[in-house]
Formats: C-alpha cells, structure tokens, sequence
C-alpha cells in the first residue's frame, strides 16, 4: 500500500528528531521544516520495522477522532 493511497488528510513530511525507546511503545517526535514538531507513540517494534532513526524523513500522518484541550 503506497502513501497516497491512505486517507489521512493531516499529512507532515518531517524528519525524526528524538526517539525515546521503551520495552514495548516508543515515543517519535517528527519535526516539520516550519519547525513543527509532532509526537507519536507508537510500538517499539514498530520503530525497528520502520527503521527509525533521528535524521531518516517520514511523514505523520495525524487522524483522530478527539483532541483534548485544556486551559492556561
């Protein structure tokens, strides 16, 4: 399955920054080139499938069905 064939409309094409490894999920925070950072967490085993590393270029693909807001 290509990329373009997934209907996910909030796409951002960004390269990892960090990756917190843990034993079973992983936390990746992509950052755009307007300086955007998005954070995932997915599994660890993920990770290694994927081949992440800080550096590789990926693109986040963000599709929720709620978003919590909280006041300042």
């Amino acid at each position: 399955m290509s990329i373009q064939s997934i209907n996910v409309r909030n796409q951002f094409r960004g390269r990892v920054r960090e990756i917190i490894e843990g034993p079973v999920v992983s936390e990746v925070e992509v950052e755009t080139p307007s300086g955007l950072v998005v954070s995932s967490v997915i599994t660890t085993r993920s990770v290694k499938e994927l081949g992440l590393a800080p550096g590789r270029e990926v693109i986040a693909l963000v599709k929720a069905s709620e978003v919590a807001i909280a006041a300042l």
